[in-house]
């Protein structure tokens, strides 16, 4: 089974299941990968309805994301987006034309922790980890990574789409100007326990960042 576009359908909205969040999104920025060889991946790691209850921690195996690829899992009944991004998509985020699209390019706004109040929003660069509820009225964003002229939006640099209302964000999250939503999409609590594991719900020690203080989720 292989994918044959960047675009996937987002989760239904009506009771959505564990299995609804735990999918390969996309395989994306300039490579399509094969959804079926991430099965097992997916499947793994699939929380127990003890974890999910009580919105403990949940651990991604990250060794298995290649570059340009998303993983969606469901940690406190939310979809966290987790996303290997290659060096090109970086380096993009950087850019003066690409900062001034943005309407909170320095991540001012409280929604993620100190340890991801940075250029690239995360821990490890290449490494992102979202809550991907949109801030504006709460849809899931669709990832499109790649940099298109017609779609999902005109001169779109790549990002996250919401489709309900045309809300976008970049690859870090950080929400553009003109827009509905007014902030970025959250940054969740996480932290790498080893190279090969990122444990989303927990901070890295020394951290006591409380997620039901950001803004908006």
């Amino acid at each position: 089974m292989t994918l044959a576009s960047s675009q996937t359908p987002a989760p239904a909205a009506a009771e959505p299941t564990r299995r609804d969040f735990l999918y390969l999104a996309t395989a994306a920025v300039g490579t399509v990968g094969a959804a079926a060889t991430l099965w097992p991946l997916i499947d793994q790691m699939n929380p127990d309805a003890a974890t999910e209850a009580a919105a403990g921690p949940v651990d991604i195996d990250i060794s298995q994301i290649q570059p340009g690829q998303q993983i969606v899992v469901l940690w406190s009944a939310r979809p966290v987006f987790i996303v290997n991004r290659p060096k090109e998509a970086l380096d993009a985020l950087r850019t003066p034309a690409h900062l001034a699209l943005l309407s909170d390019p320095n991540s001012t706004a409280h929604q993620q922790p100190d340890y991801a109040t940075n250029w690239s929003r995360s821990i490890k660069p290449e490494i992102l980890a979202l809550v991907g509820v949109c801030t504006h009225l709460g849809c899931i964003p669709k990832f499109w990574p790649q940099p298109s002229p017609t779609e999902p939006a005109a001169n779109w640099p790549g990002g996250y789409f919401c489709p309900c209302h045309g809300s976008k964000y970049d690859l870090a999250g950080r929400v553009f100007v003109g827009v509905p939503a007014p902030y970025n999409l959250p940054v969740p609590p996480y932290h790498f326990p080893n190279d090969k594991t990122l444990r989303v719900g927990e901070n890295p020690p020394g951290s006591n960042f409380d997620f039901g203080s950001v803004l908006q989720v």
